[in-house]
């Protein structure tokens, strides 16, 4: 069986012209996996949109329920960066969704990956930093409450730091949180993870290679999760719109393979999602999104 990745076309939802947001992503994503024949069409899983039972596992229902009925204030609504719409209220419940059907299918395989997700910056109450639900926590959850999973290690990568999962999952011993991010960059007012390793500006290939090698192998060590859910953002590269820190294509190939190696061979089960990511220019965005994809089907081959 090849790599299982997850996709769905409500990945996308419209936006206004001009918004600095890059939906377009999602679909170029399974675009170039396609093209670049890293995946063929029948390794794409499609996903089933997310209920709100499981939402509110992580969420507040009234804030859930506000969200998707299109009631929020507008101040709620600046704080997320979203304009609200139907079609994007279906786009968040549809990519949610396609995480947890990646947690389900890396439990069965030892590896999946999602061509979604990321959503850090959401917190219990409130949506932030163009994150309306929190995908990580919720799926954390809903694995530790299916008995699917018992202990839940999020290898957080993203170049920003993953405030709103640490903020959510900061009382559940179990639910164990790491964030490798530059340090000035947004939040500006950061959480207190389990871990956090704060990286400076400008930093590159070698030595994020380096830090990262000081931390994950002893944290798999030490906590010995039953699943890792990974977010392999790509906004470390040094071409990144929101980024300020200096790590190449090259040096996102290998980070994505150190990561996933170091669970695979230690028969850890691990979940990618894609994570953030800032470009106009698209195709090129995109195609860095897939360097996780390319580095998951070598590491199943592990699995």
């Amino acid at each position: 069986m090849p790599l299982p990745i997850v996709y769905s076309p409500d990945h996308v939802a419209p936006l206004p012209e001009g918004h600095r947001f890059p939906m377009a992503k999602f679909g170029k994503v399974y675009e170039w996996l396609v093209r670049d024949g890293v995946a063929t069409l029948d390794q794409f899983q499609l996903s089933q949109p997310a209920t709100v039972e499981q939402v509110t596992l992580a969420h507040d229902p009234a804030y859930v329920r506000a969200y998707l009925d299109g009631a929020l204030d507008a101040r709620a609504m600046r704080r997320i960066g979203f304009p609200w719409s139907e079609r994007l209220a279906r786009r968040t419940m549809s990519a949610l969704g396609s995480t947890l059907v990646t947690v389900e299918l890396a439990l069965q395989h030892g590896l999946a990956c999602s061509t979604a997700g990321g959503t850090h910056h959401a917190f219990r109450e409130f949506g932030s930093g163009f994150c309306i639900f929190n995908d990580l926590a919720v799926a954390a959850r809903w694995a530790q409450q299916r008995g699917l999973a018992h202990r839940v290690l999020i290898v957080d990568l993203d170049v920003h730091q993953g405030d709103g999962t640490a903020s959510i999952l900061h009382d559940d011993a179990d639910l164990v949180t790491f964030s490798m991010h530059c340090d000035a960059n947004f939040p500006f007012h950061k959480q207190q993870s389990d871990y956090d390793v704060s990286l400076p500006v400008g930093m590159d290939d070698d030595a994020y290679l380096a830090e990262l090698a000081k931390w994950l192998p002893d944290l798999l060590t030490q906590v010995r999760p039953d699943l890792v859910l990974y977010d392999a953002g790509v906004d470390p590269h040094i071409d990144d719109a929101l980024g300020k820190l200096a790590l190449t294509d090259a040096g996102l190939l290998h980070r994505d393979r150190y990561v996933l190696e170091q669970c695979v061979r230690r028969g850890v089960p691990v979940a990618t999602v894609i994570g953030g990511g800032y470009s106009k220019d698209i195709d090129a965005l995109a195609r860095r999104h897939t360097l996780v994809h390319r580095a998951a089907s070598e590491a199943f081959k592990l699995a």
